[in-house]
């Protein structure tokens, strides 16, 4: 099984991507990749810019690493009750090259913040969303108050309750693929 794990967020420090890494770590796969999305950069998607841009390579890559995969992991951090500018656009760009971006593979959908809500209002919308684009979300799971319940130095959670919560969701984790 090949596990690919990402954050909806550029932040070189993304909280998210330390959660949707340590959540990748729980699933037993023979292949893990972490991807950034940095390494997706492009200009704010407009009908504009790809009539000058066509279908550039960067989303067909960003689409061939979905492919790859057998499960997604995907943390979608939070930007004024949103997702974020940088998330939304590589899923924008990705979307004109291939509808179902997502390809119905077995999705885990995770958020944290600071706060204690823990981006519960970007997982709504990525919930909303992701499914009219081959998303497949089988769990989802949020993680309030990063700081105090996440150990950075050692990359896990560190909040026992929680930390068995999402265990107990990957342990009972459907990886069937919605048929297409």
């Amino acid at each position: 099984m090949k596990i690919l794990a990402l954050a909806g967020s550029s932040s070189k420090q993304s909280i998210n991507k330390k959660l949707a890494t340590y959540a990748s770590t729980l699933f037993e796969a023979d292949e893990k990749d972490i991807i950034d999305l940095n390494d997706y950069e492009l200009p704010l998607f407009s009908v504009d810019i790809e009539k000058e841009l066509g279908k550039p390579d960067v989303a067909r890559a960003f689409l061939d690493r979905i492919e790859w995969a057998d499960v997604i992991v995907l943390s979608v951090a939070e930007h004024n009750a949103g997702l974020t500018a940088a998330f939304k656009n590589i899923y924008d760009w990705a979307s004109r090259q291939k509808k179902e971006v997502w390809s119905h593979k077995p999705m885990l959908l995770l958020s944290t913040s600071p706060g204690r809500r823990g981006g519960q209002s970007a997982m709504e919308a990525a919930k909303i969303s992701l499914p009219h684009y081959g998303g497949n979300i089988k769990a989802t799971f949020s993680l309030p108050s990063f700081n105090e319940n996440f150990d950075v130095e050692s990359g896990k959670i560190s909040n026992k309750e929680l930390d068995d919560a999402l265990k107990a969701i990957i342990r009972d984790f459907d990886y069937e693929q919605a048929s297409t």
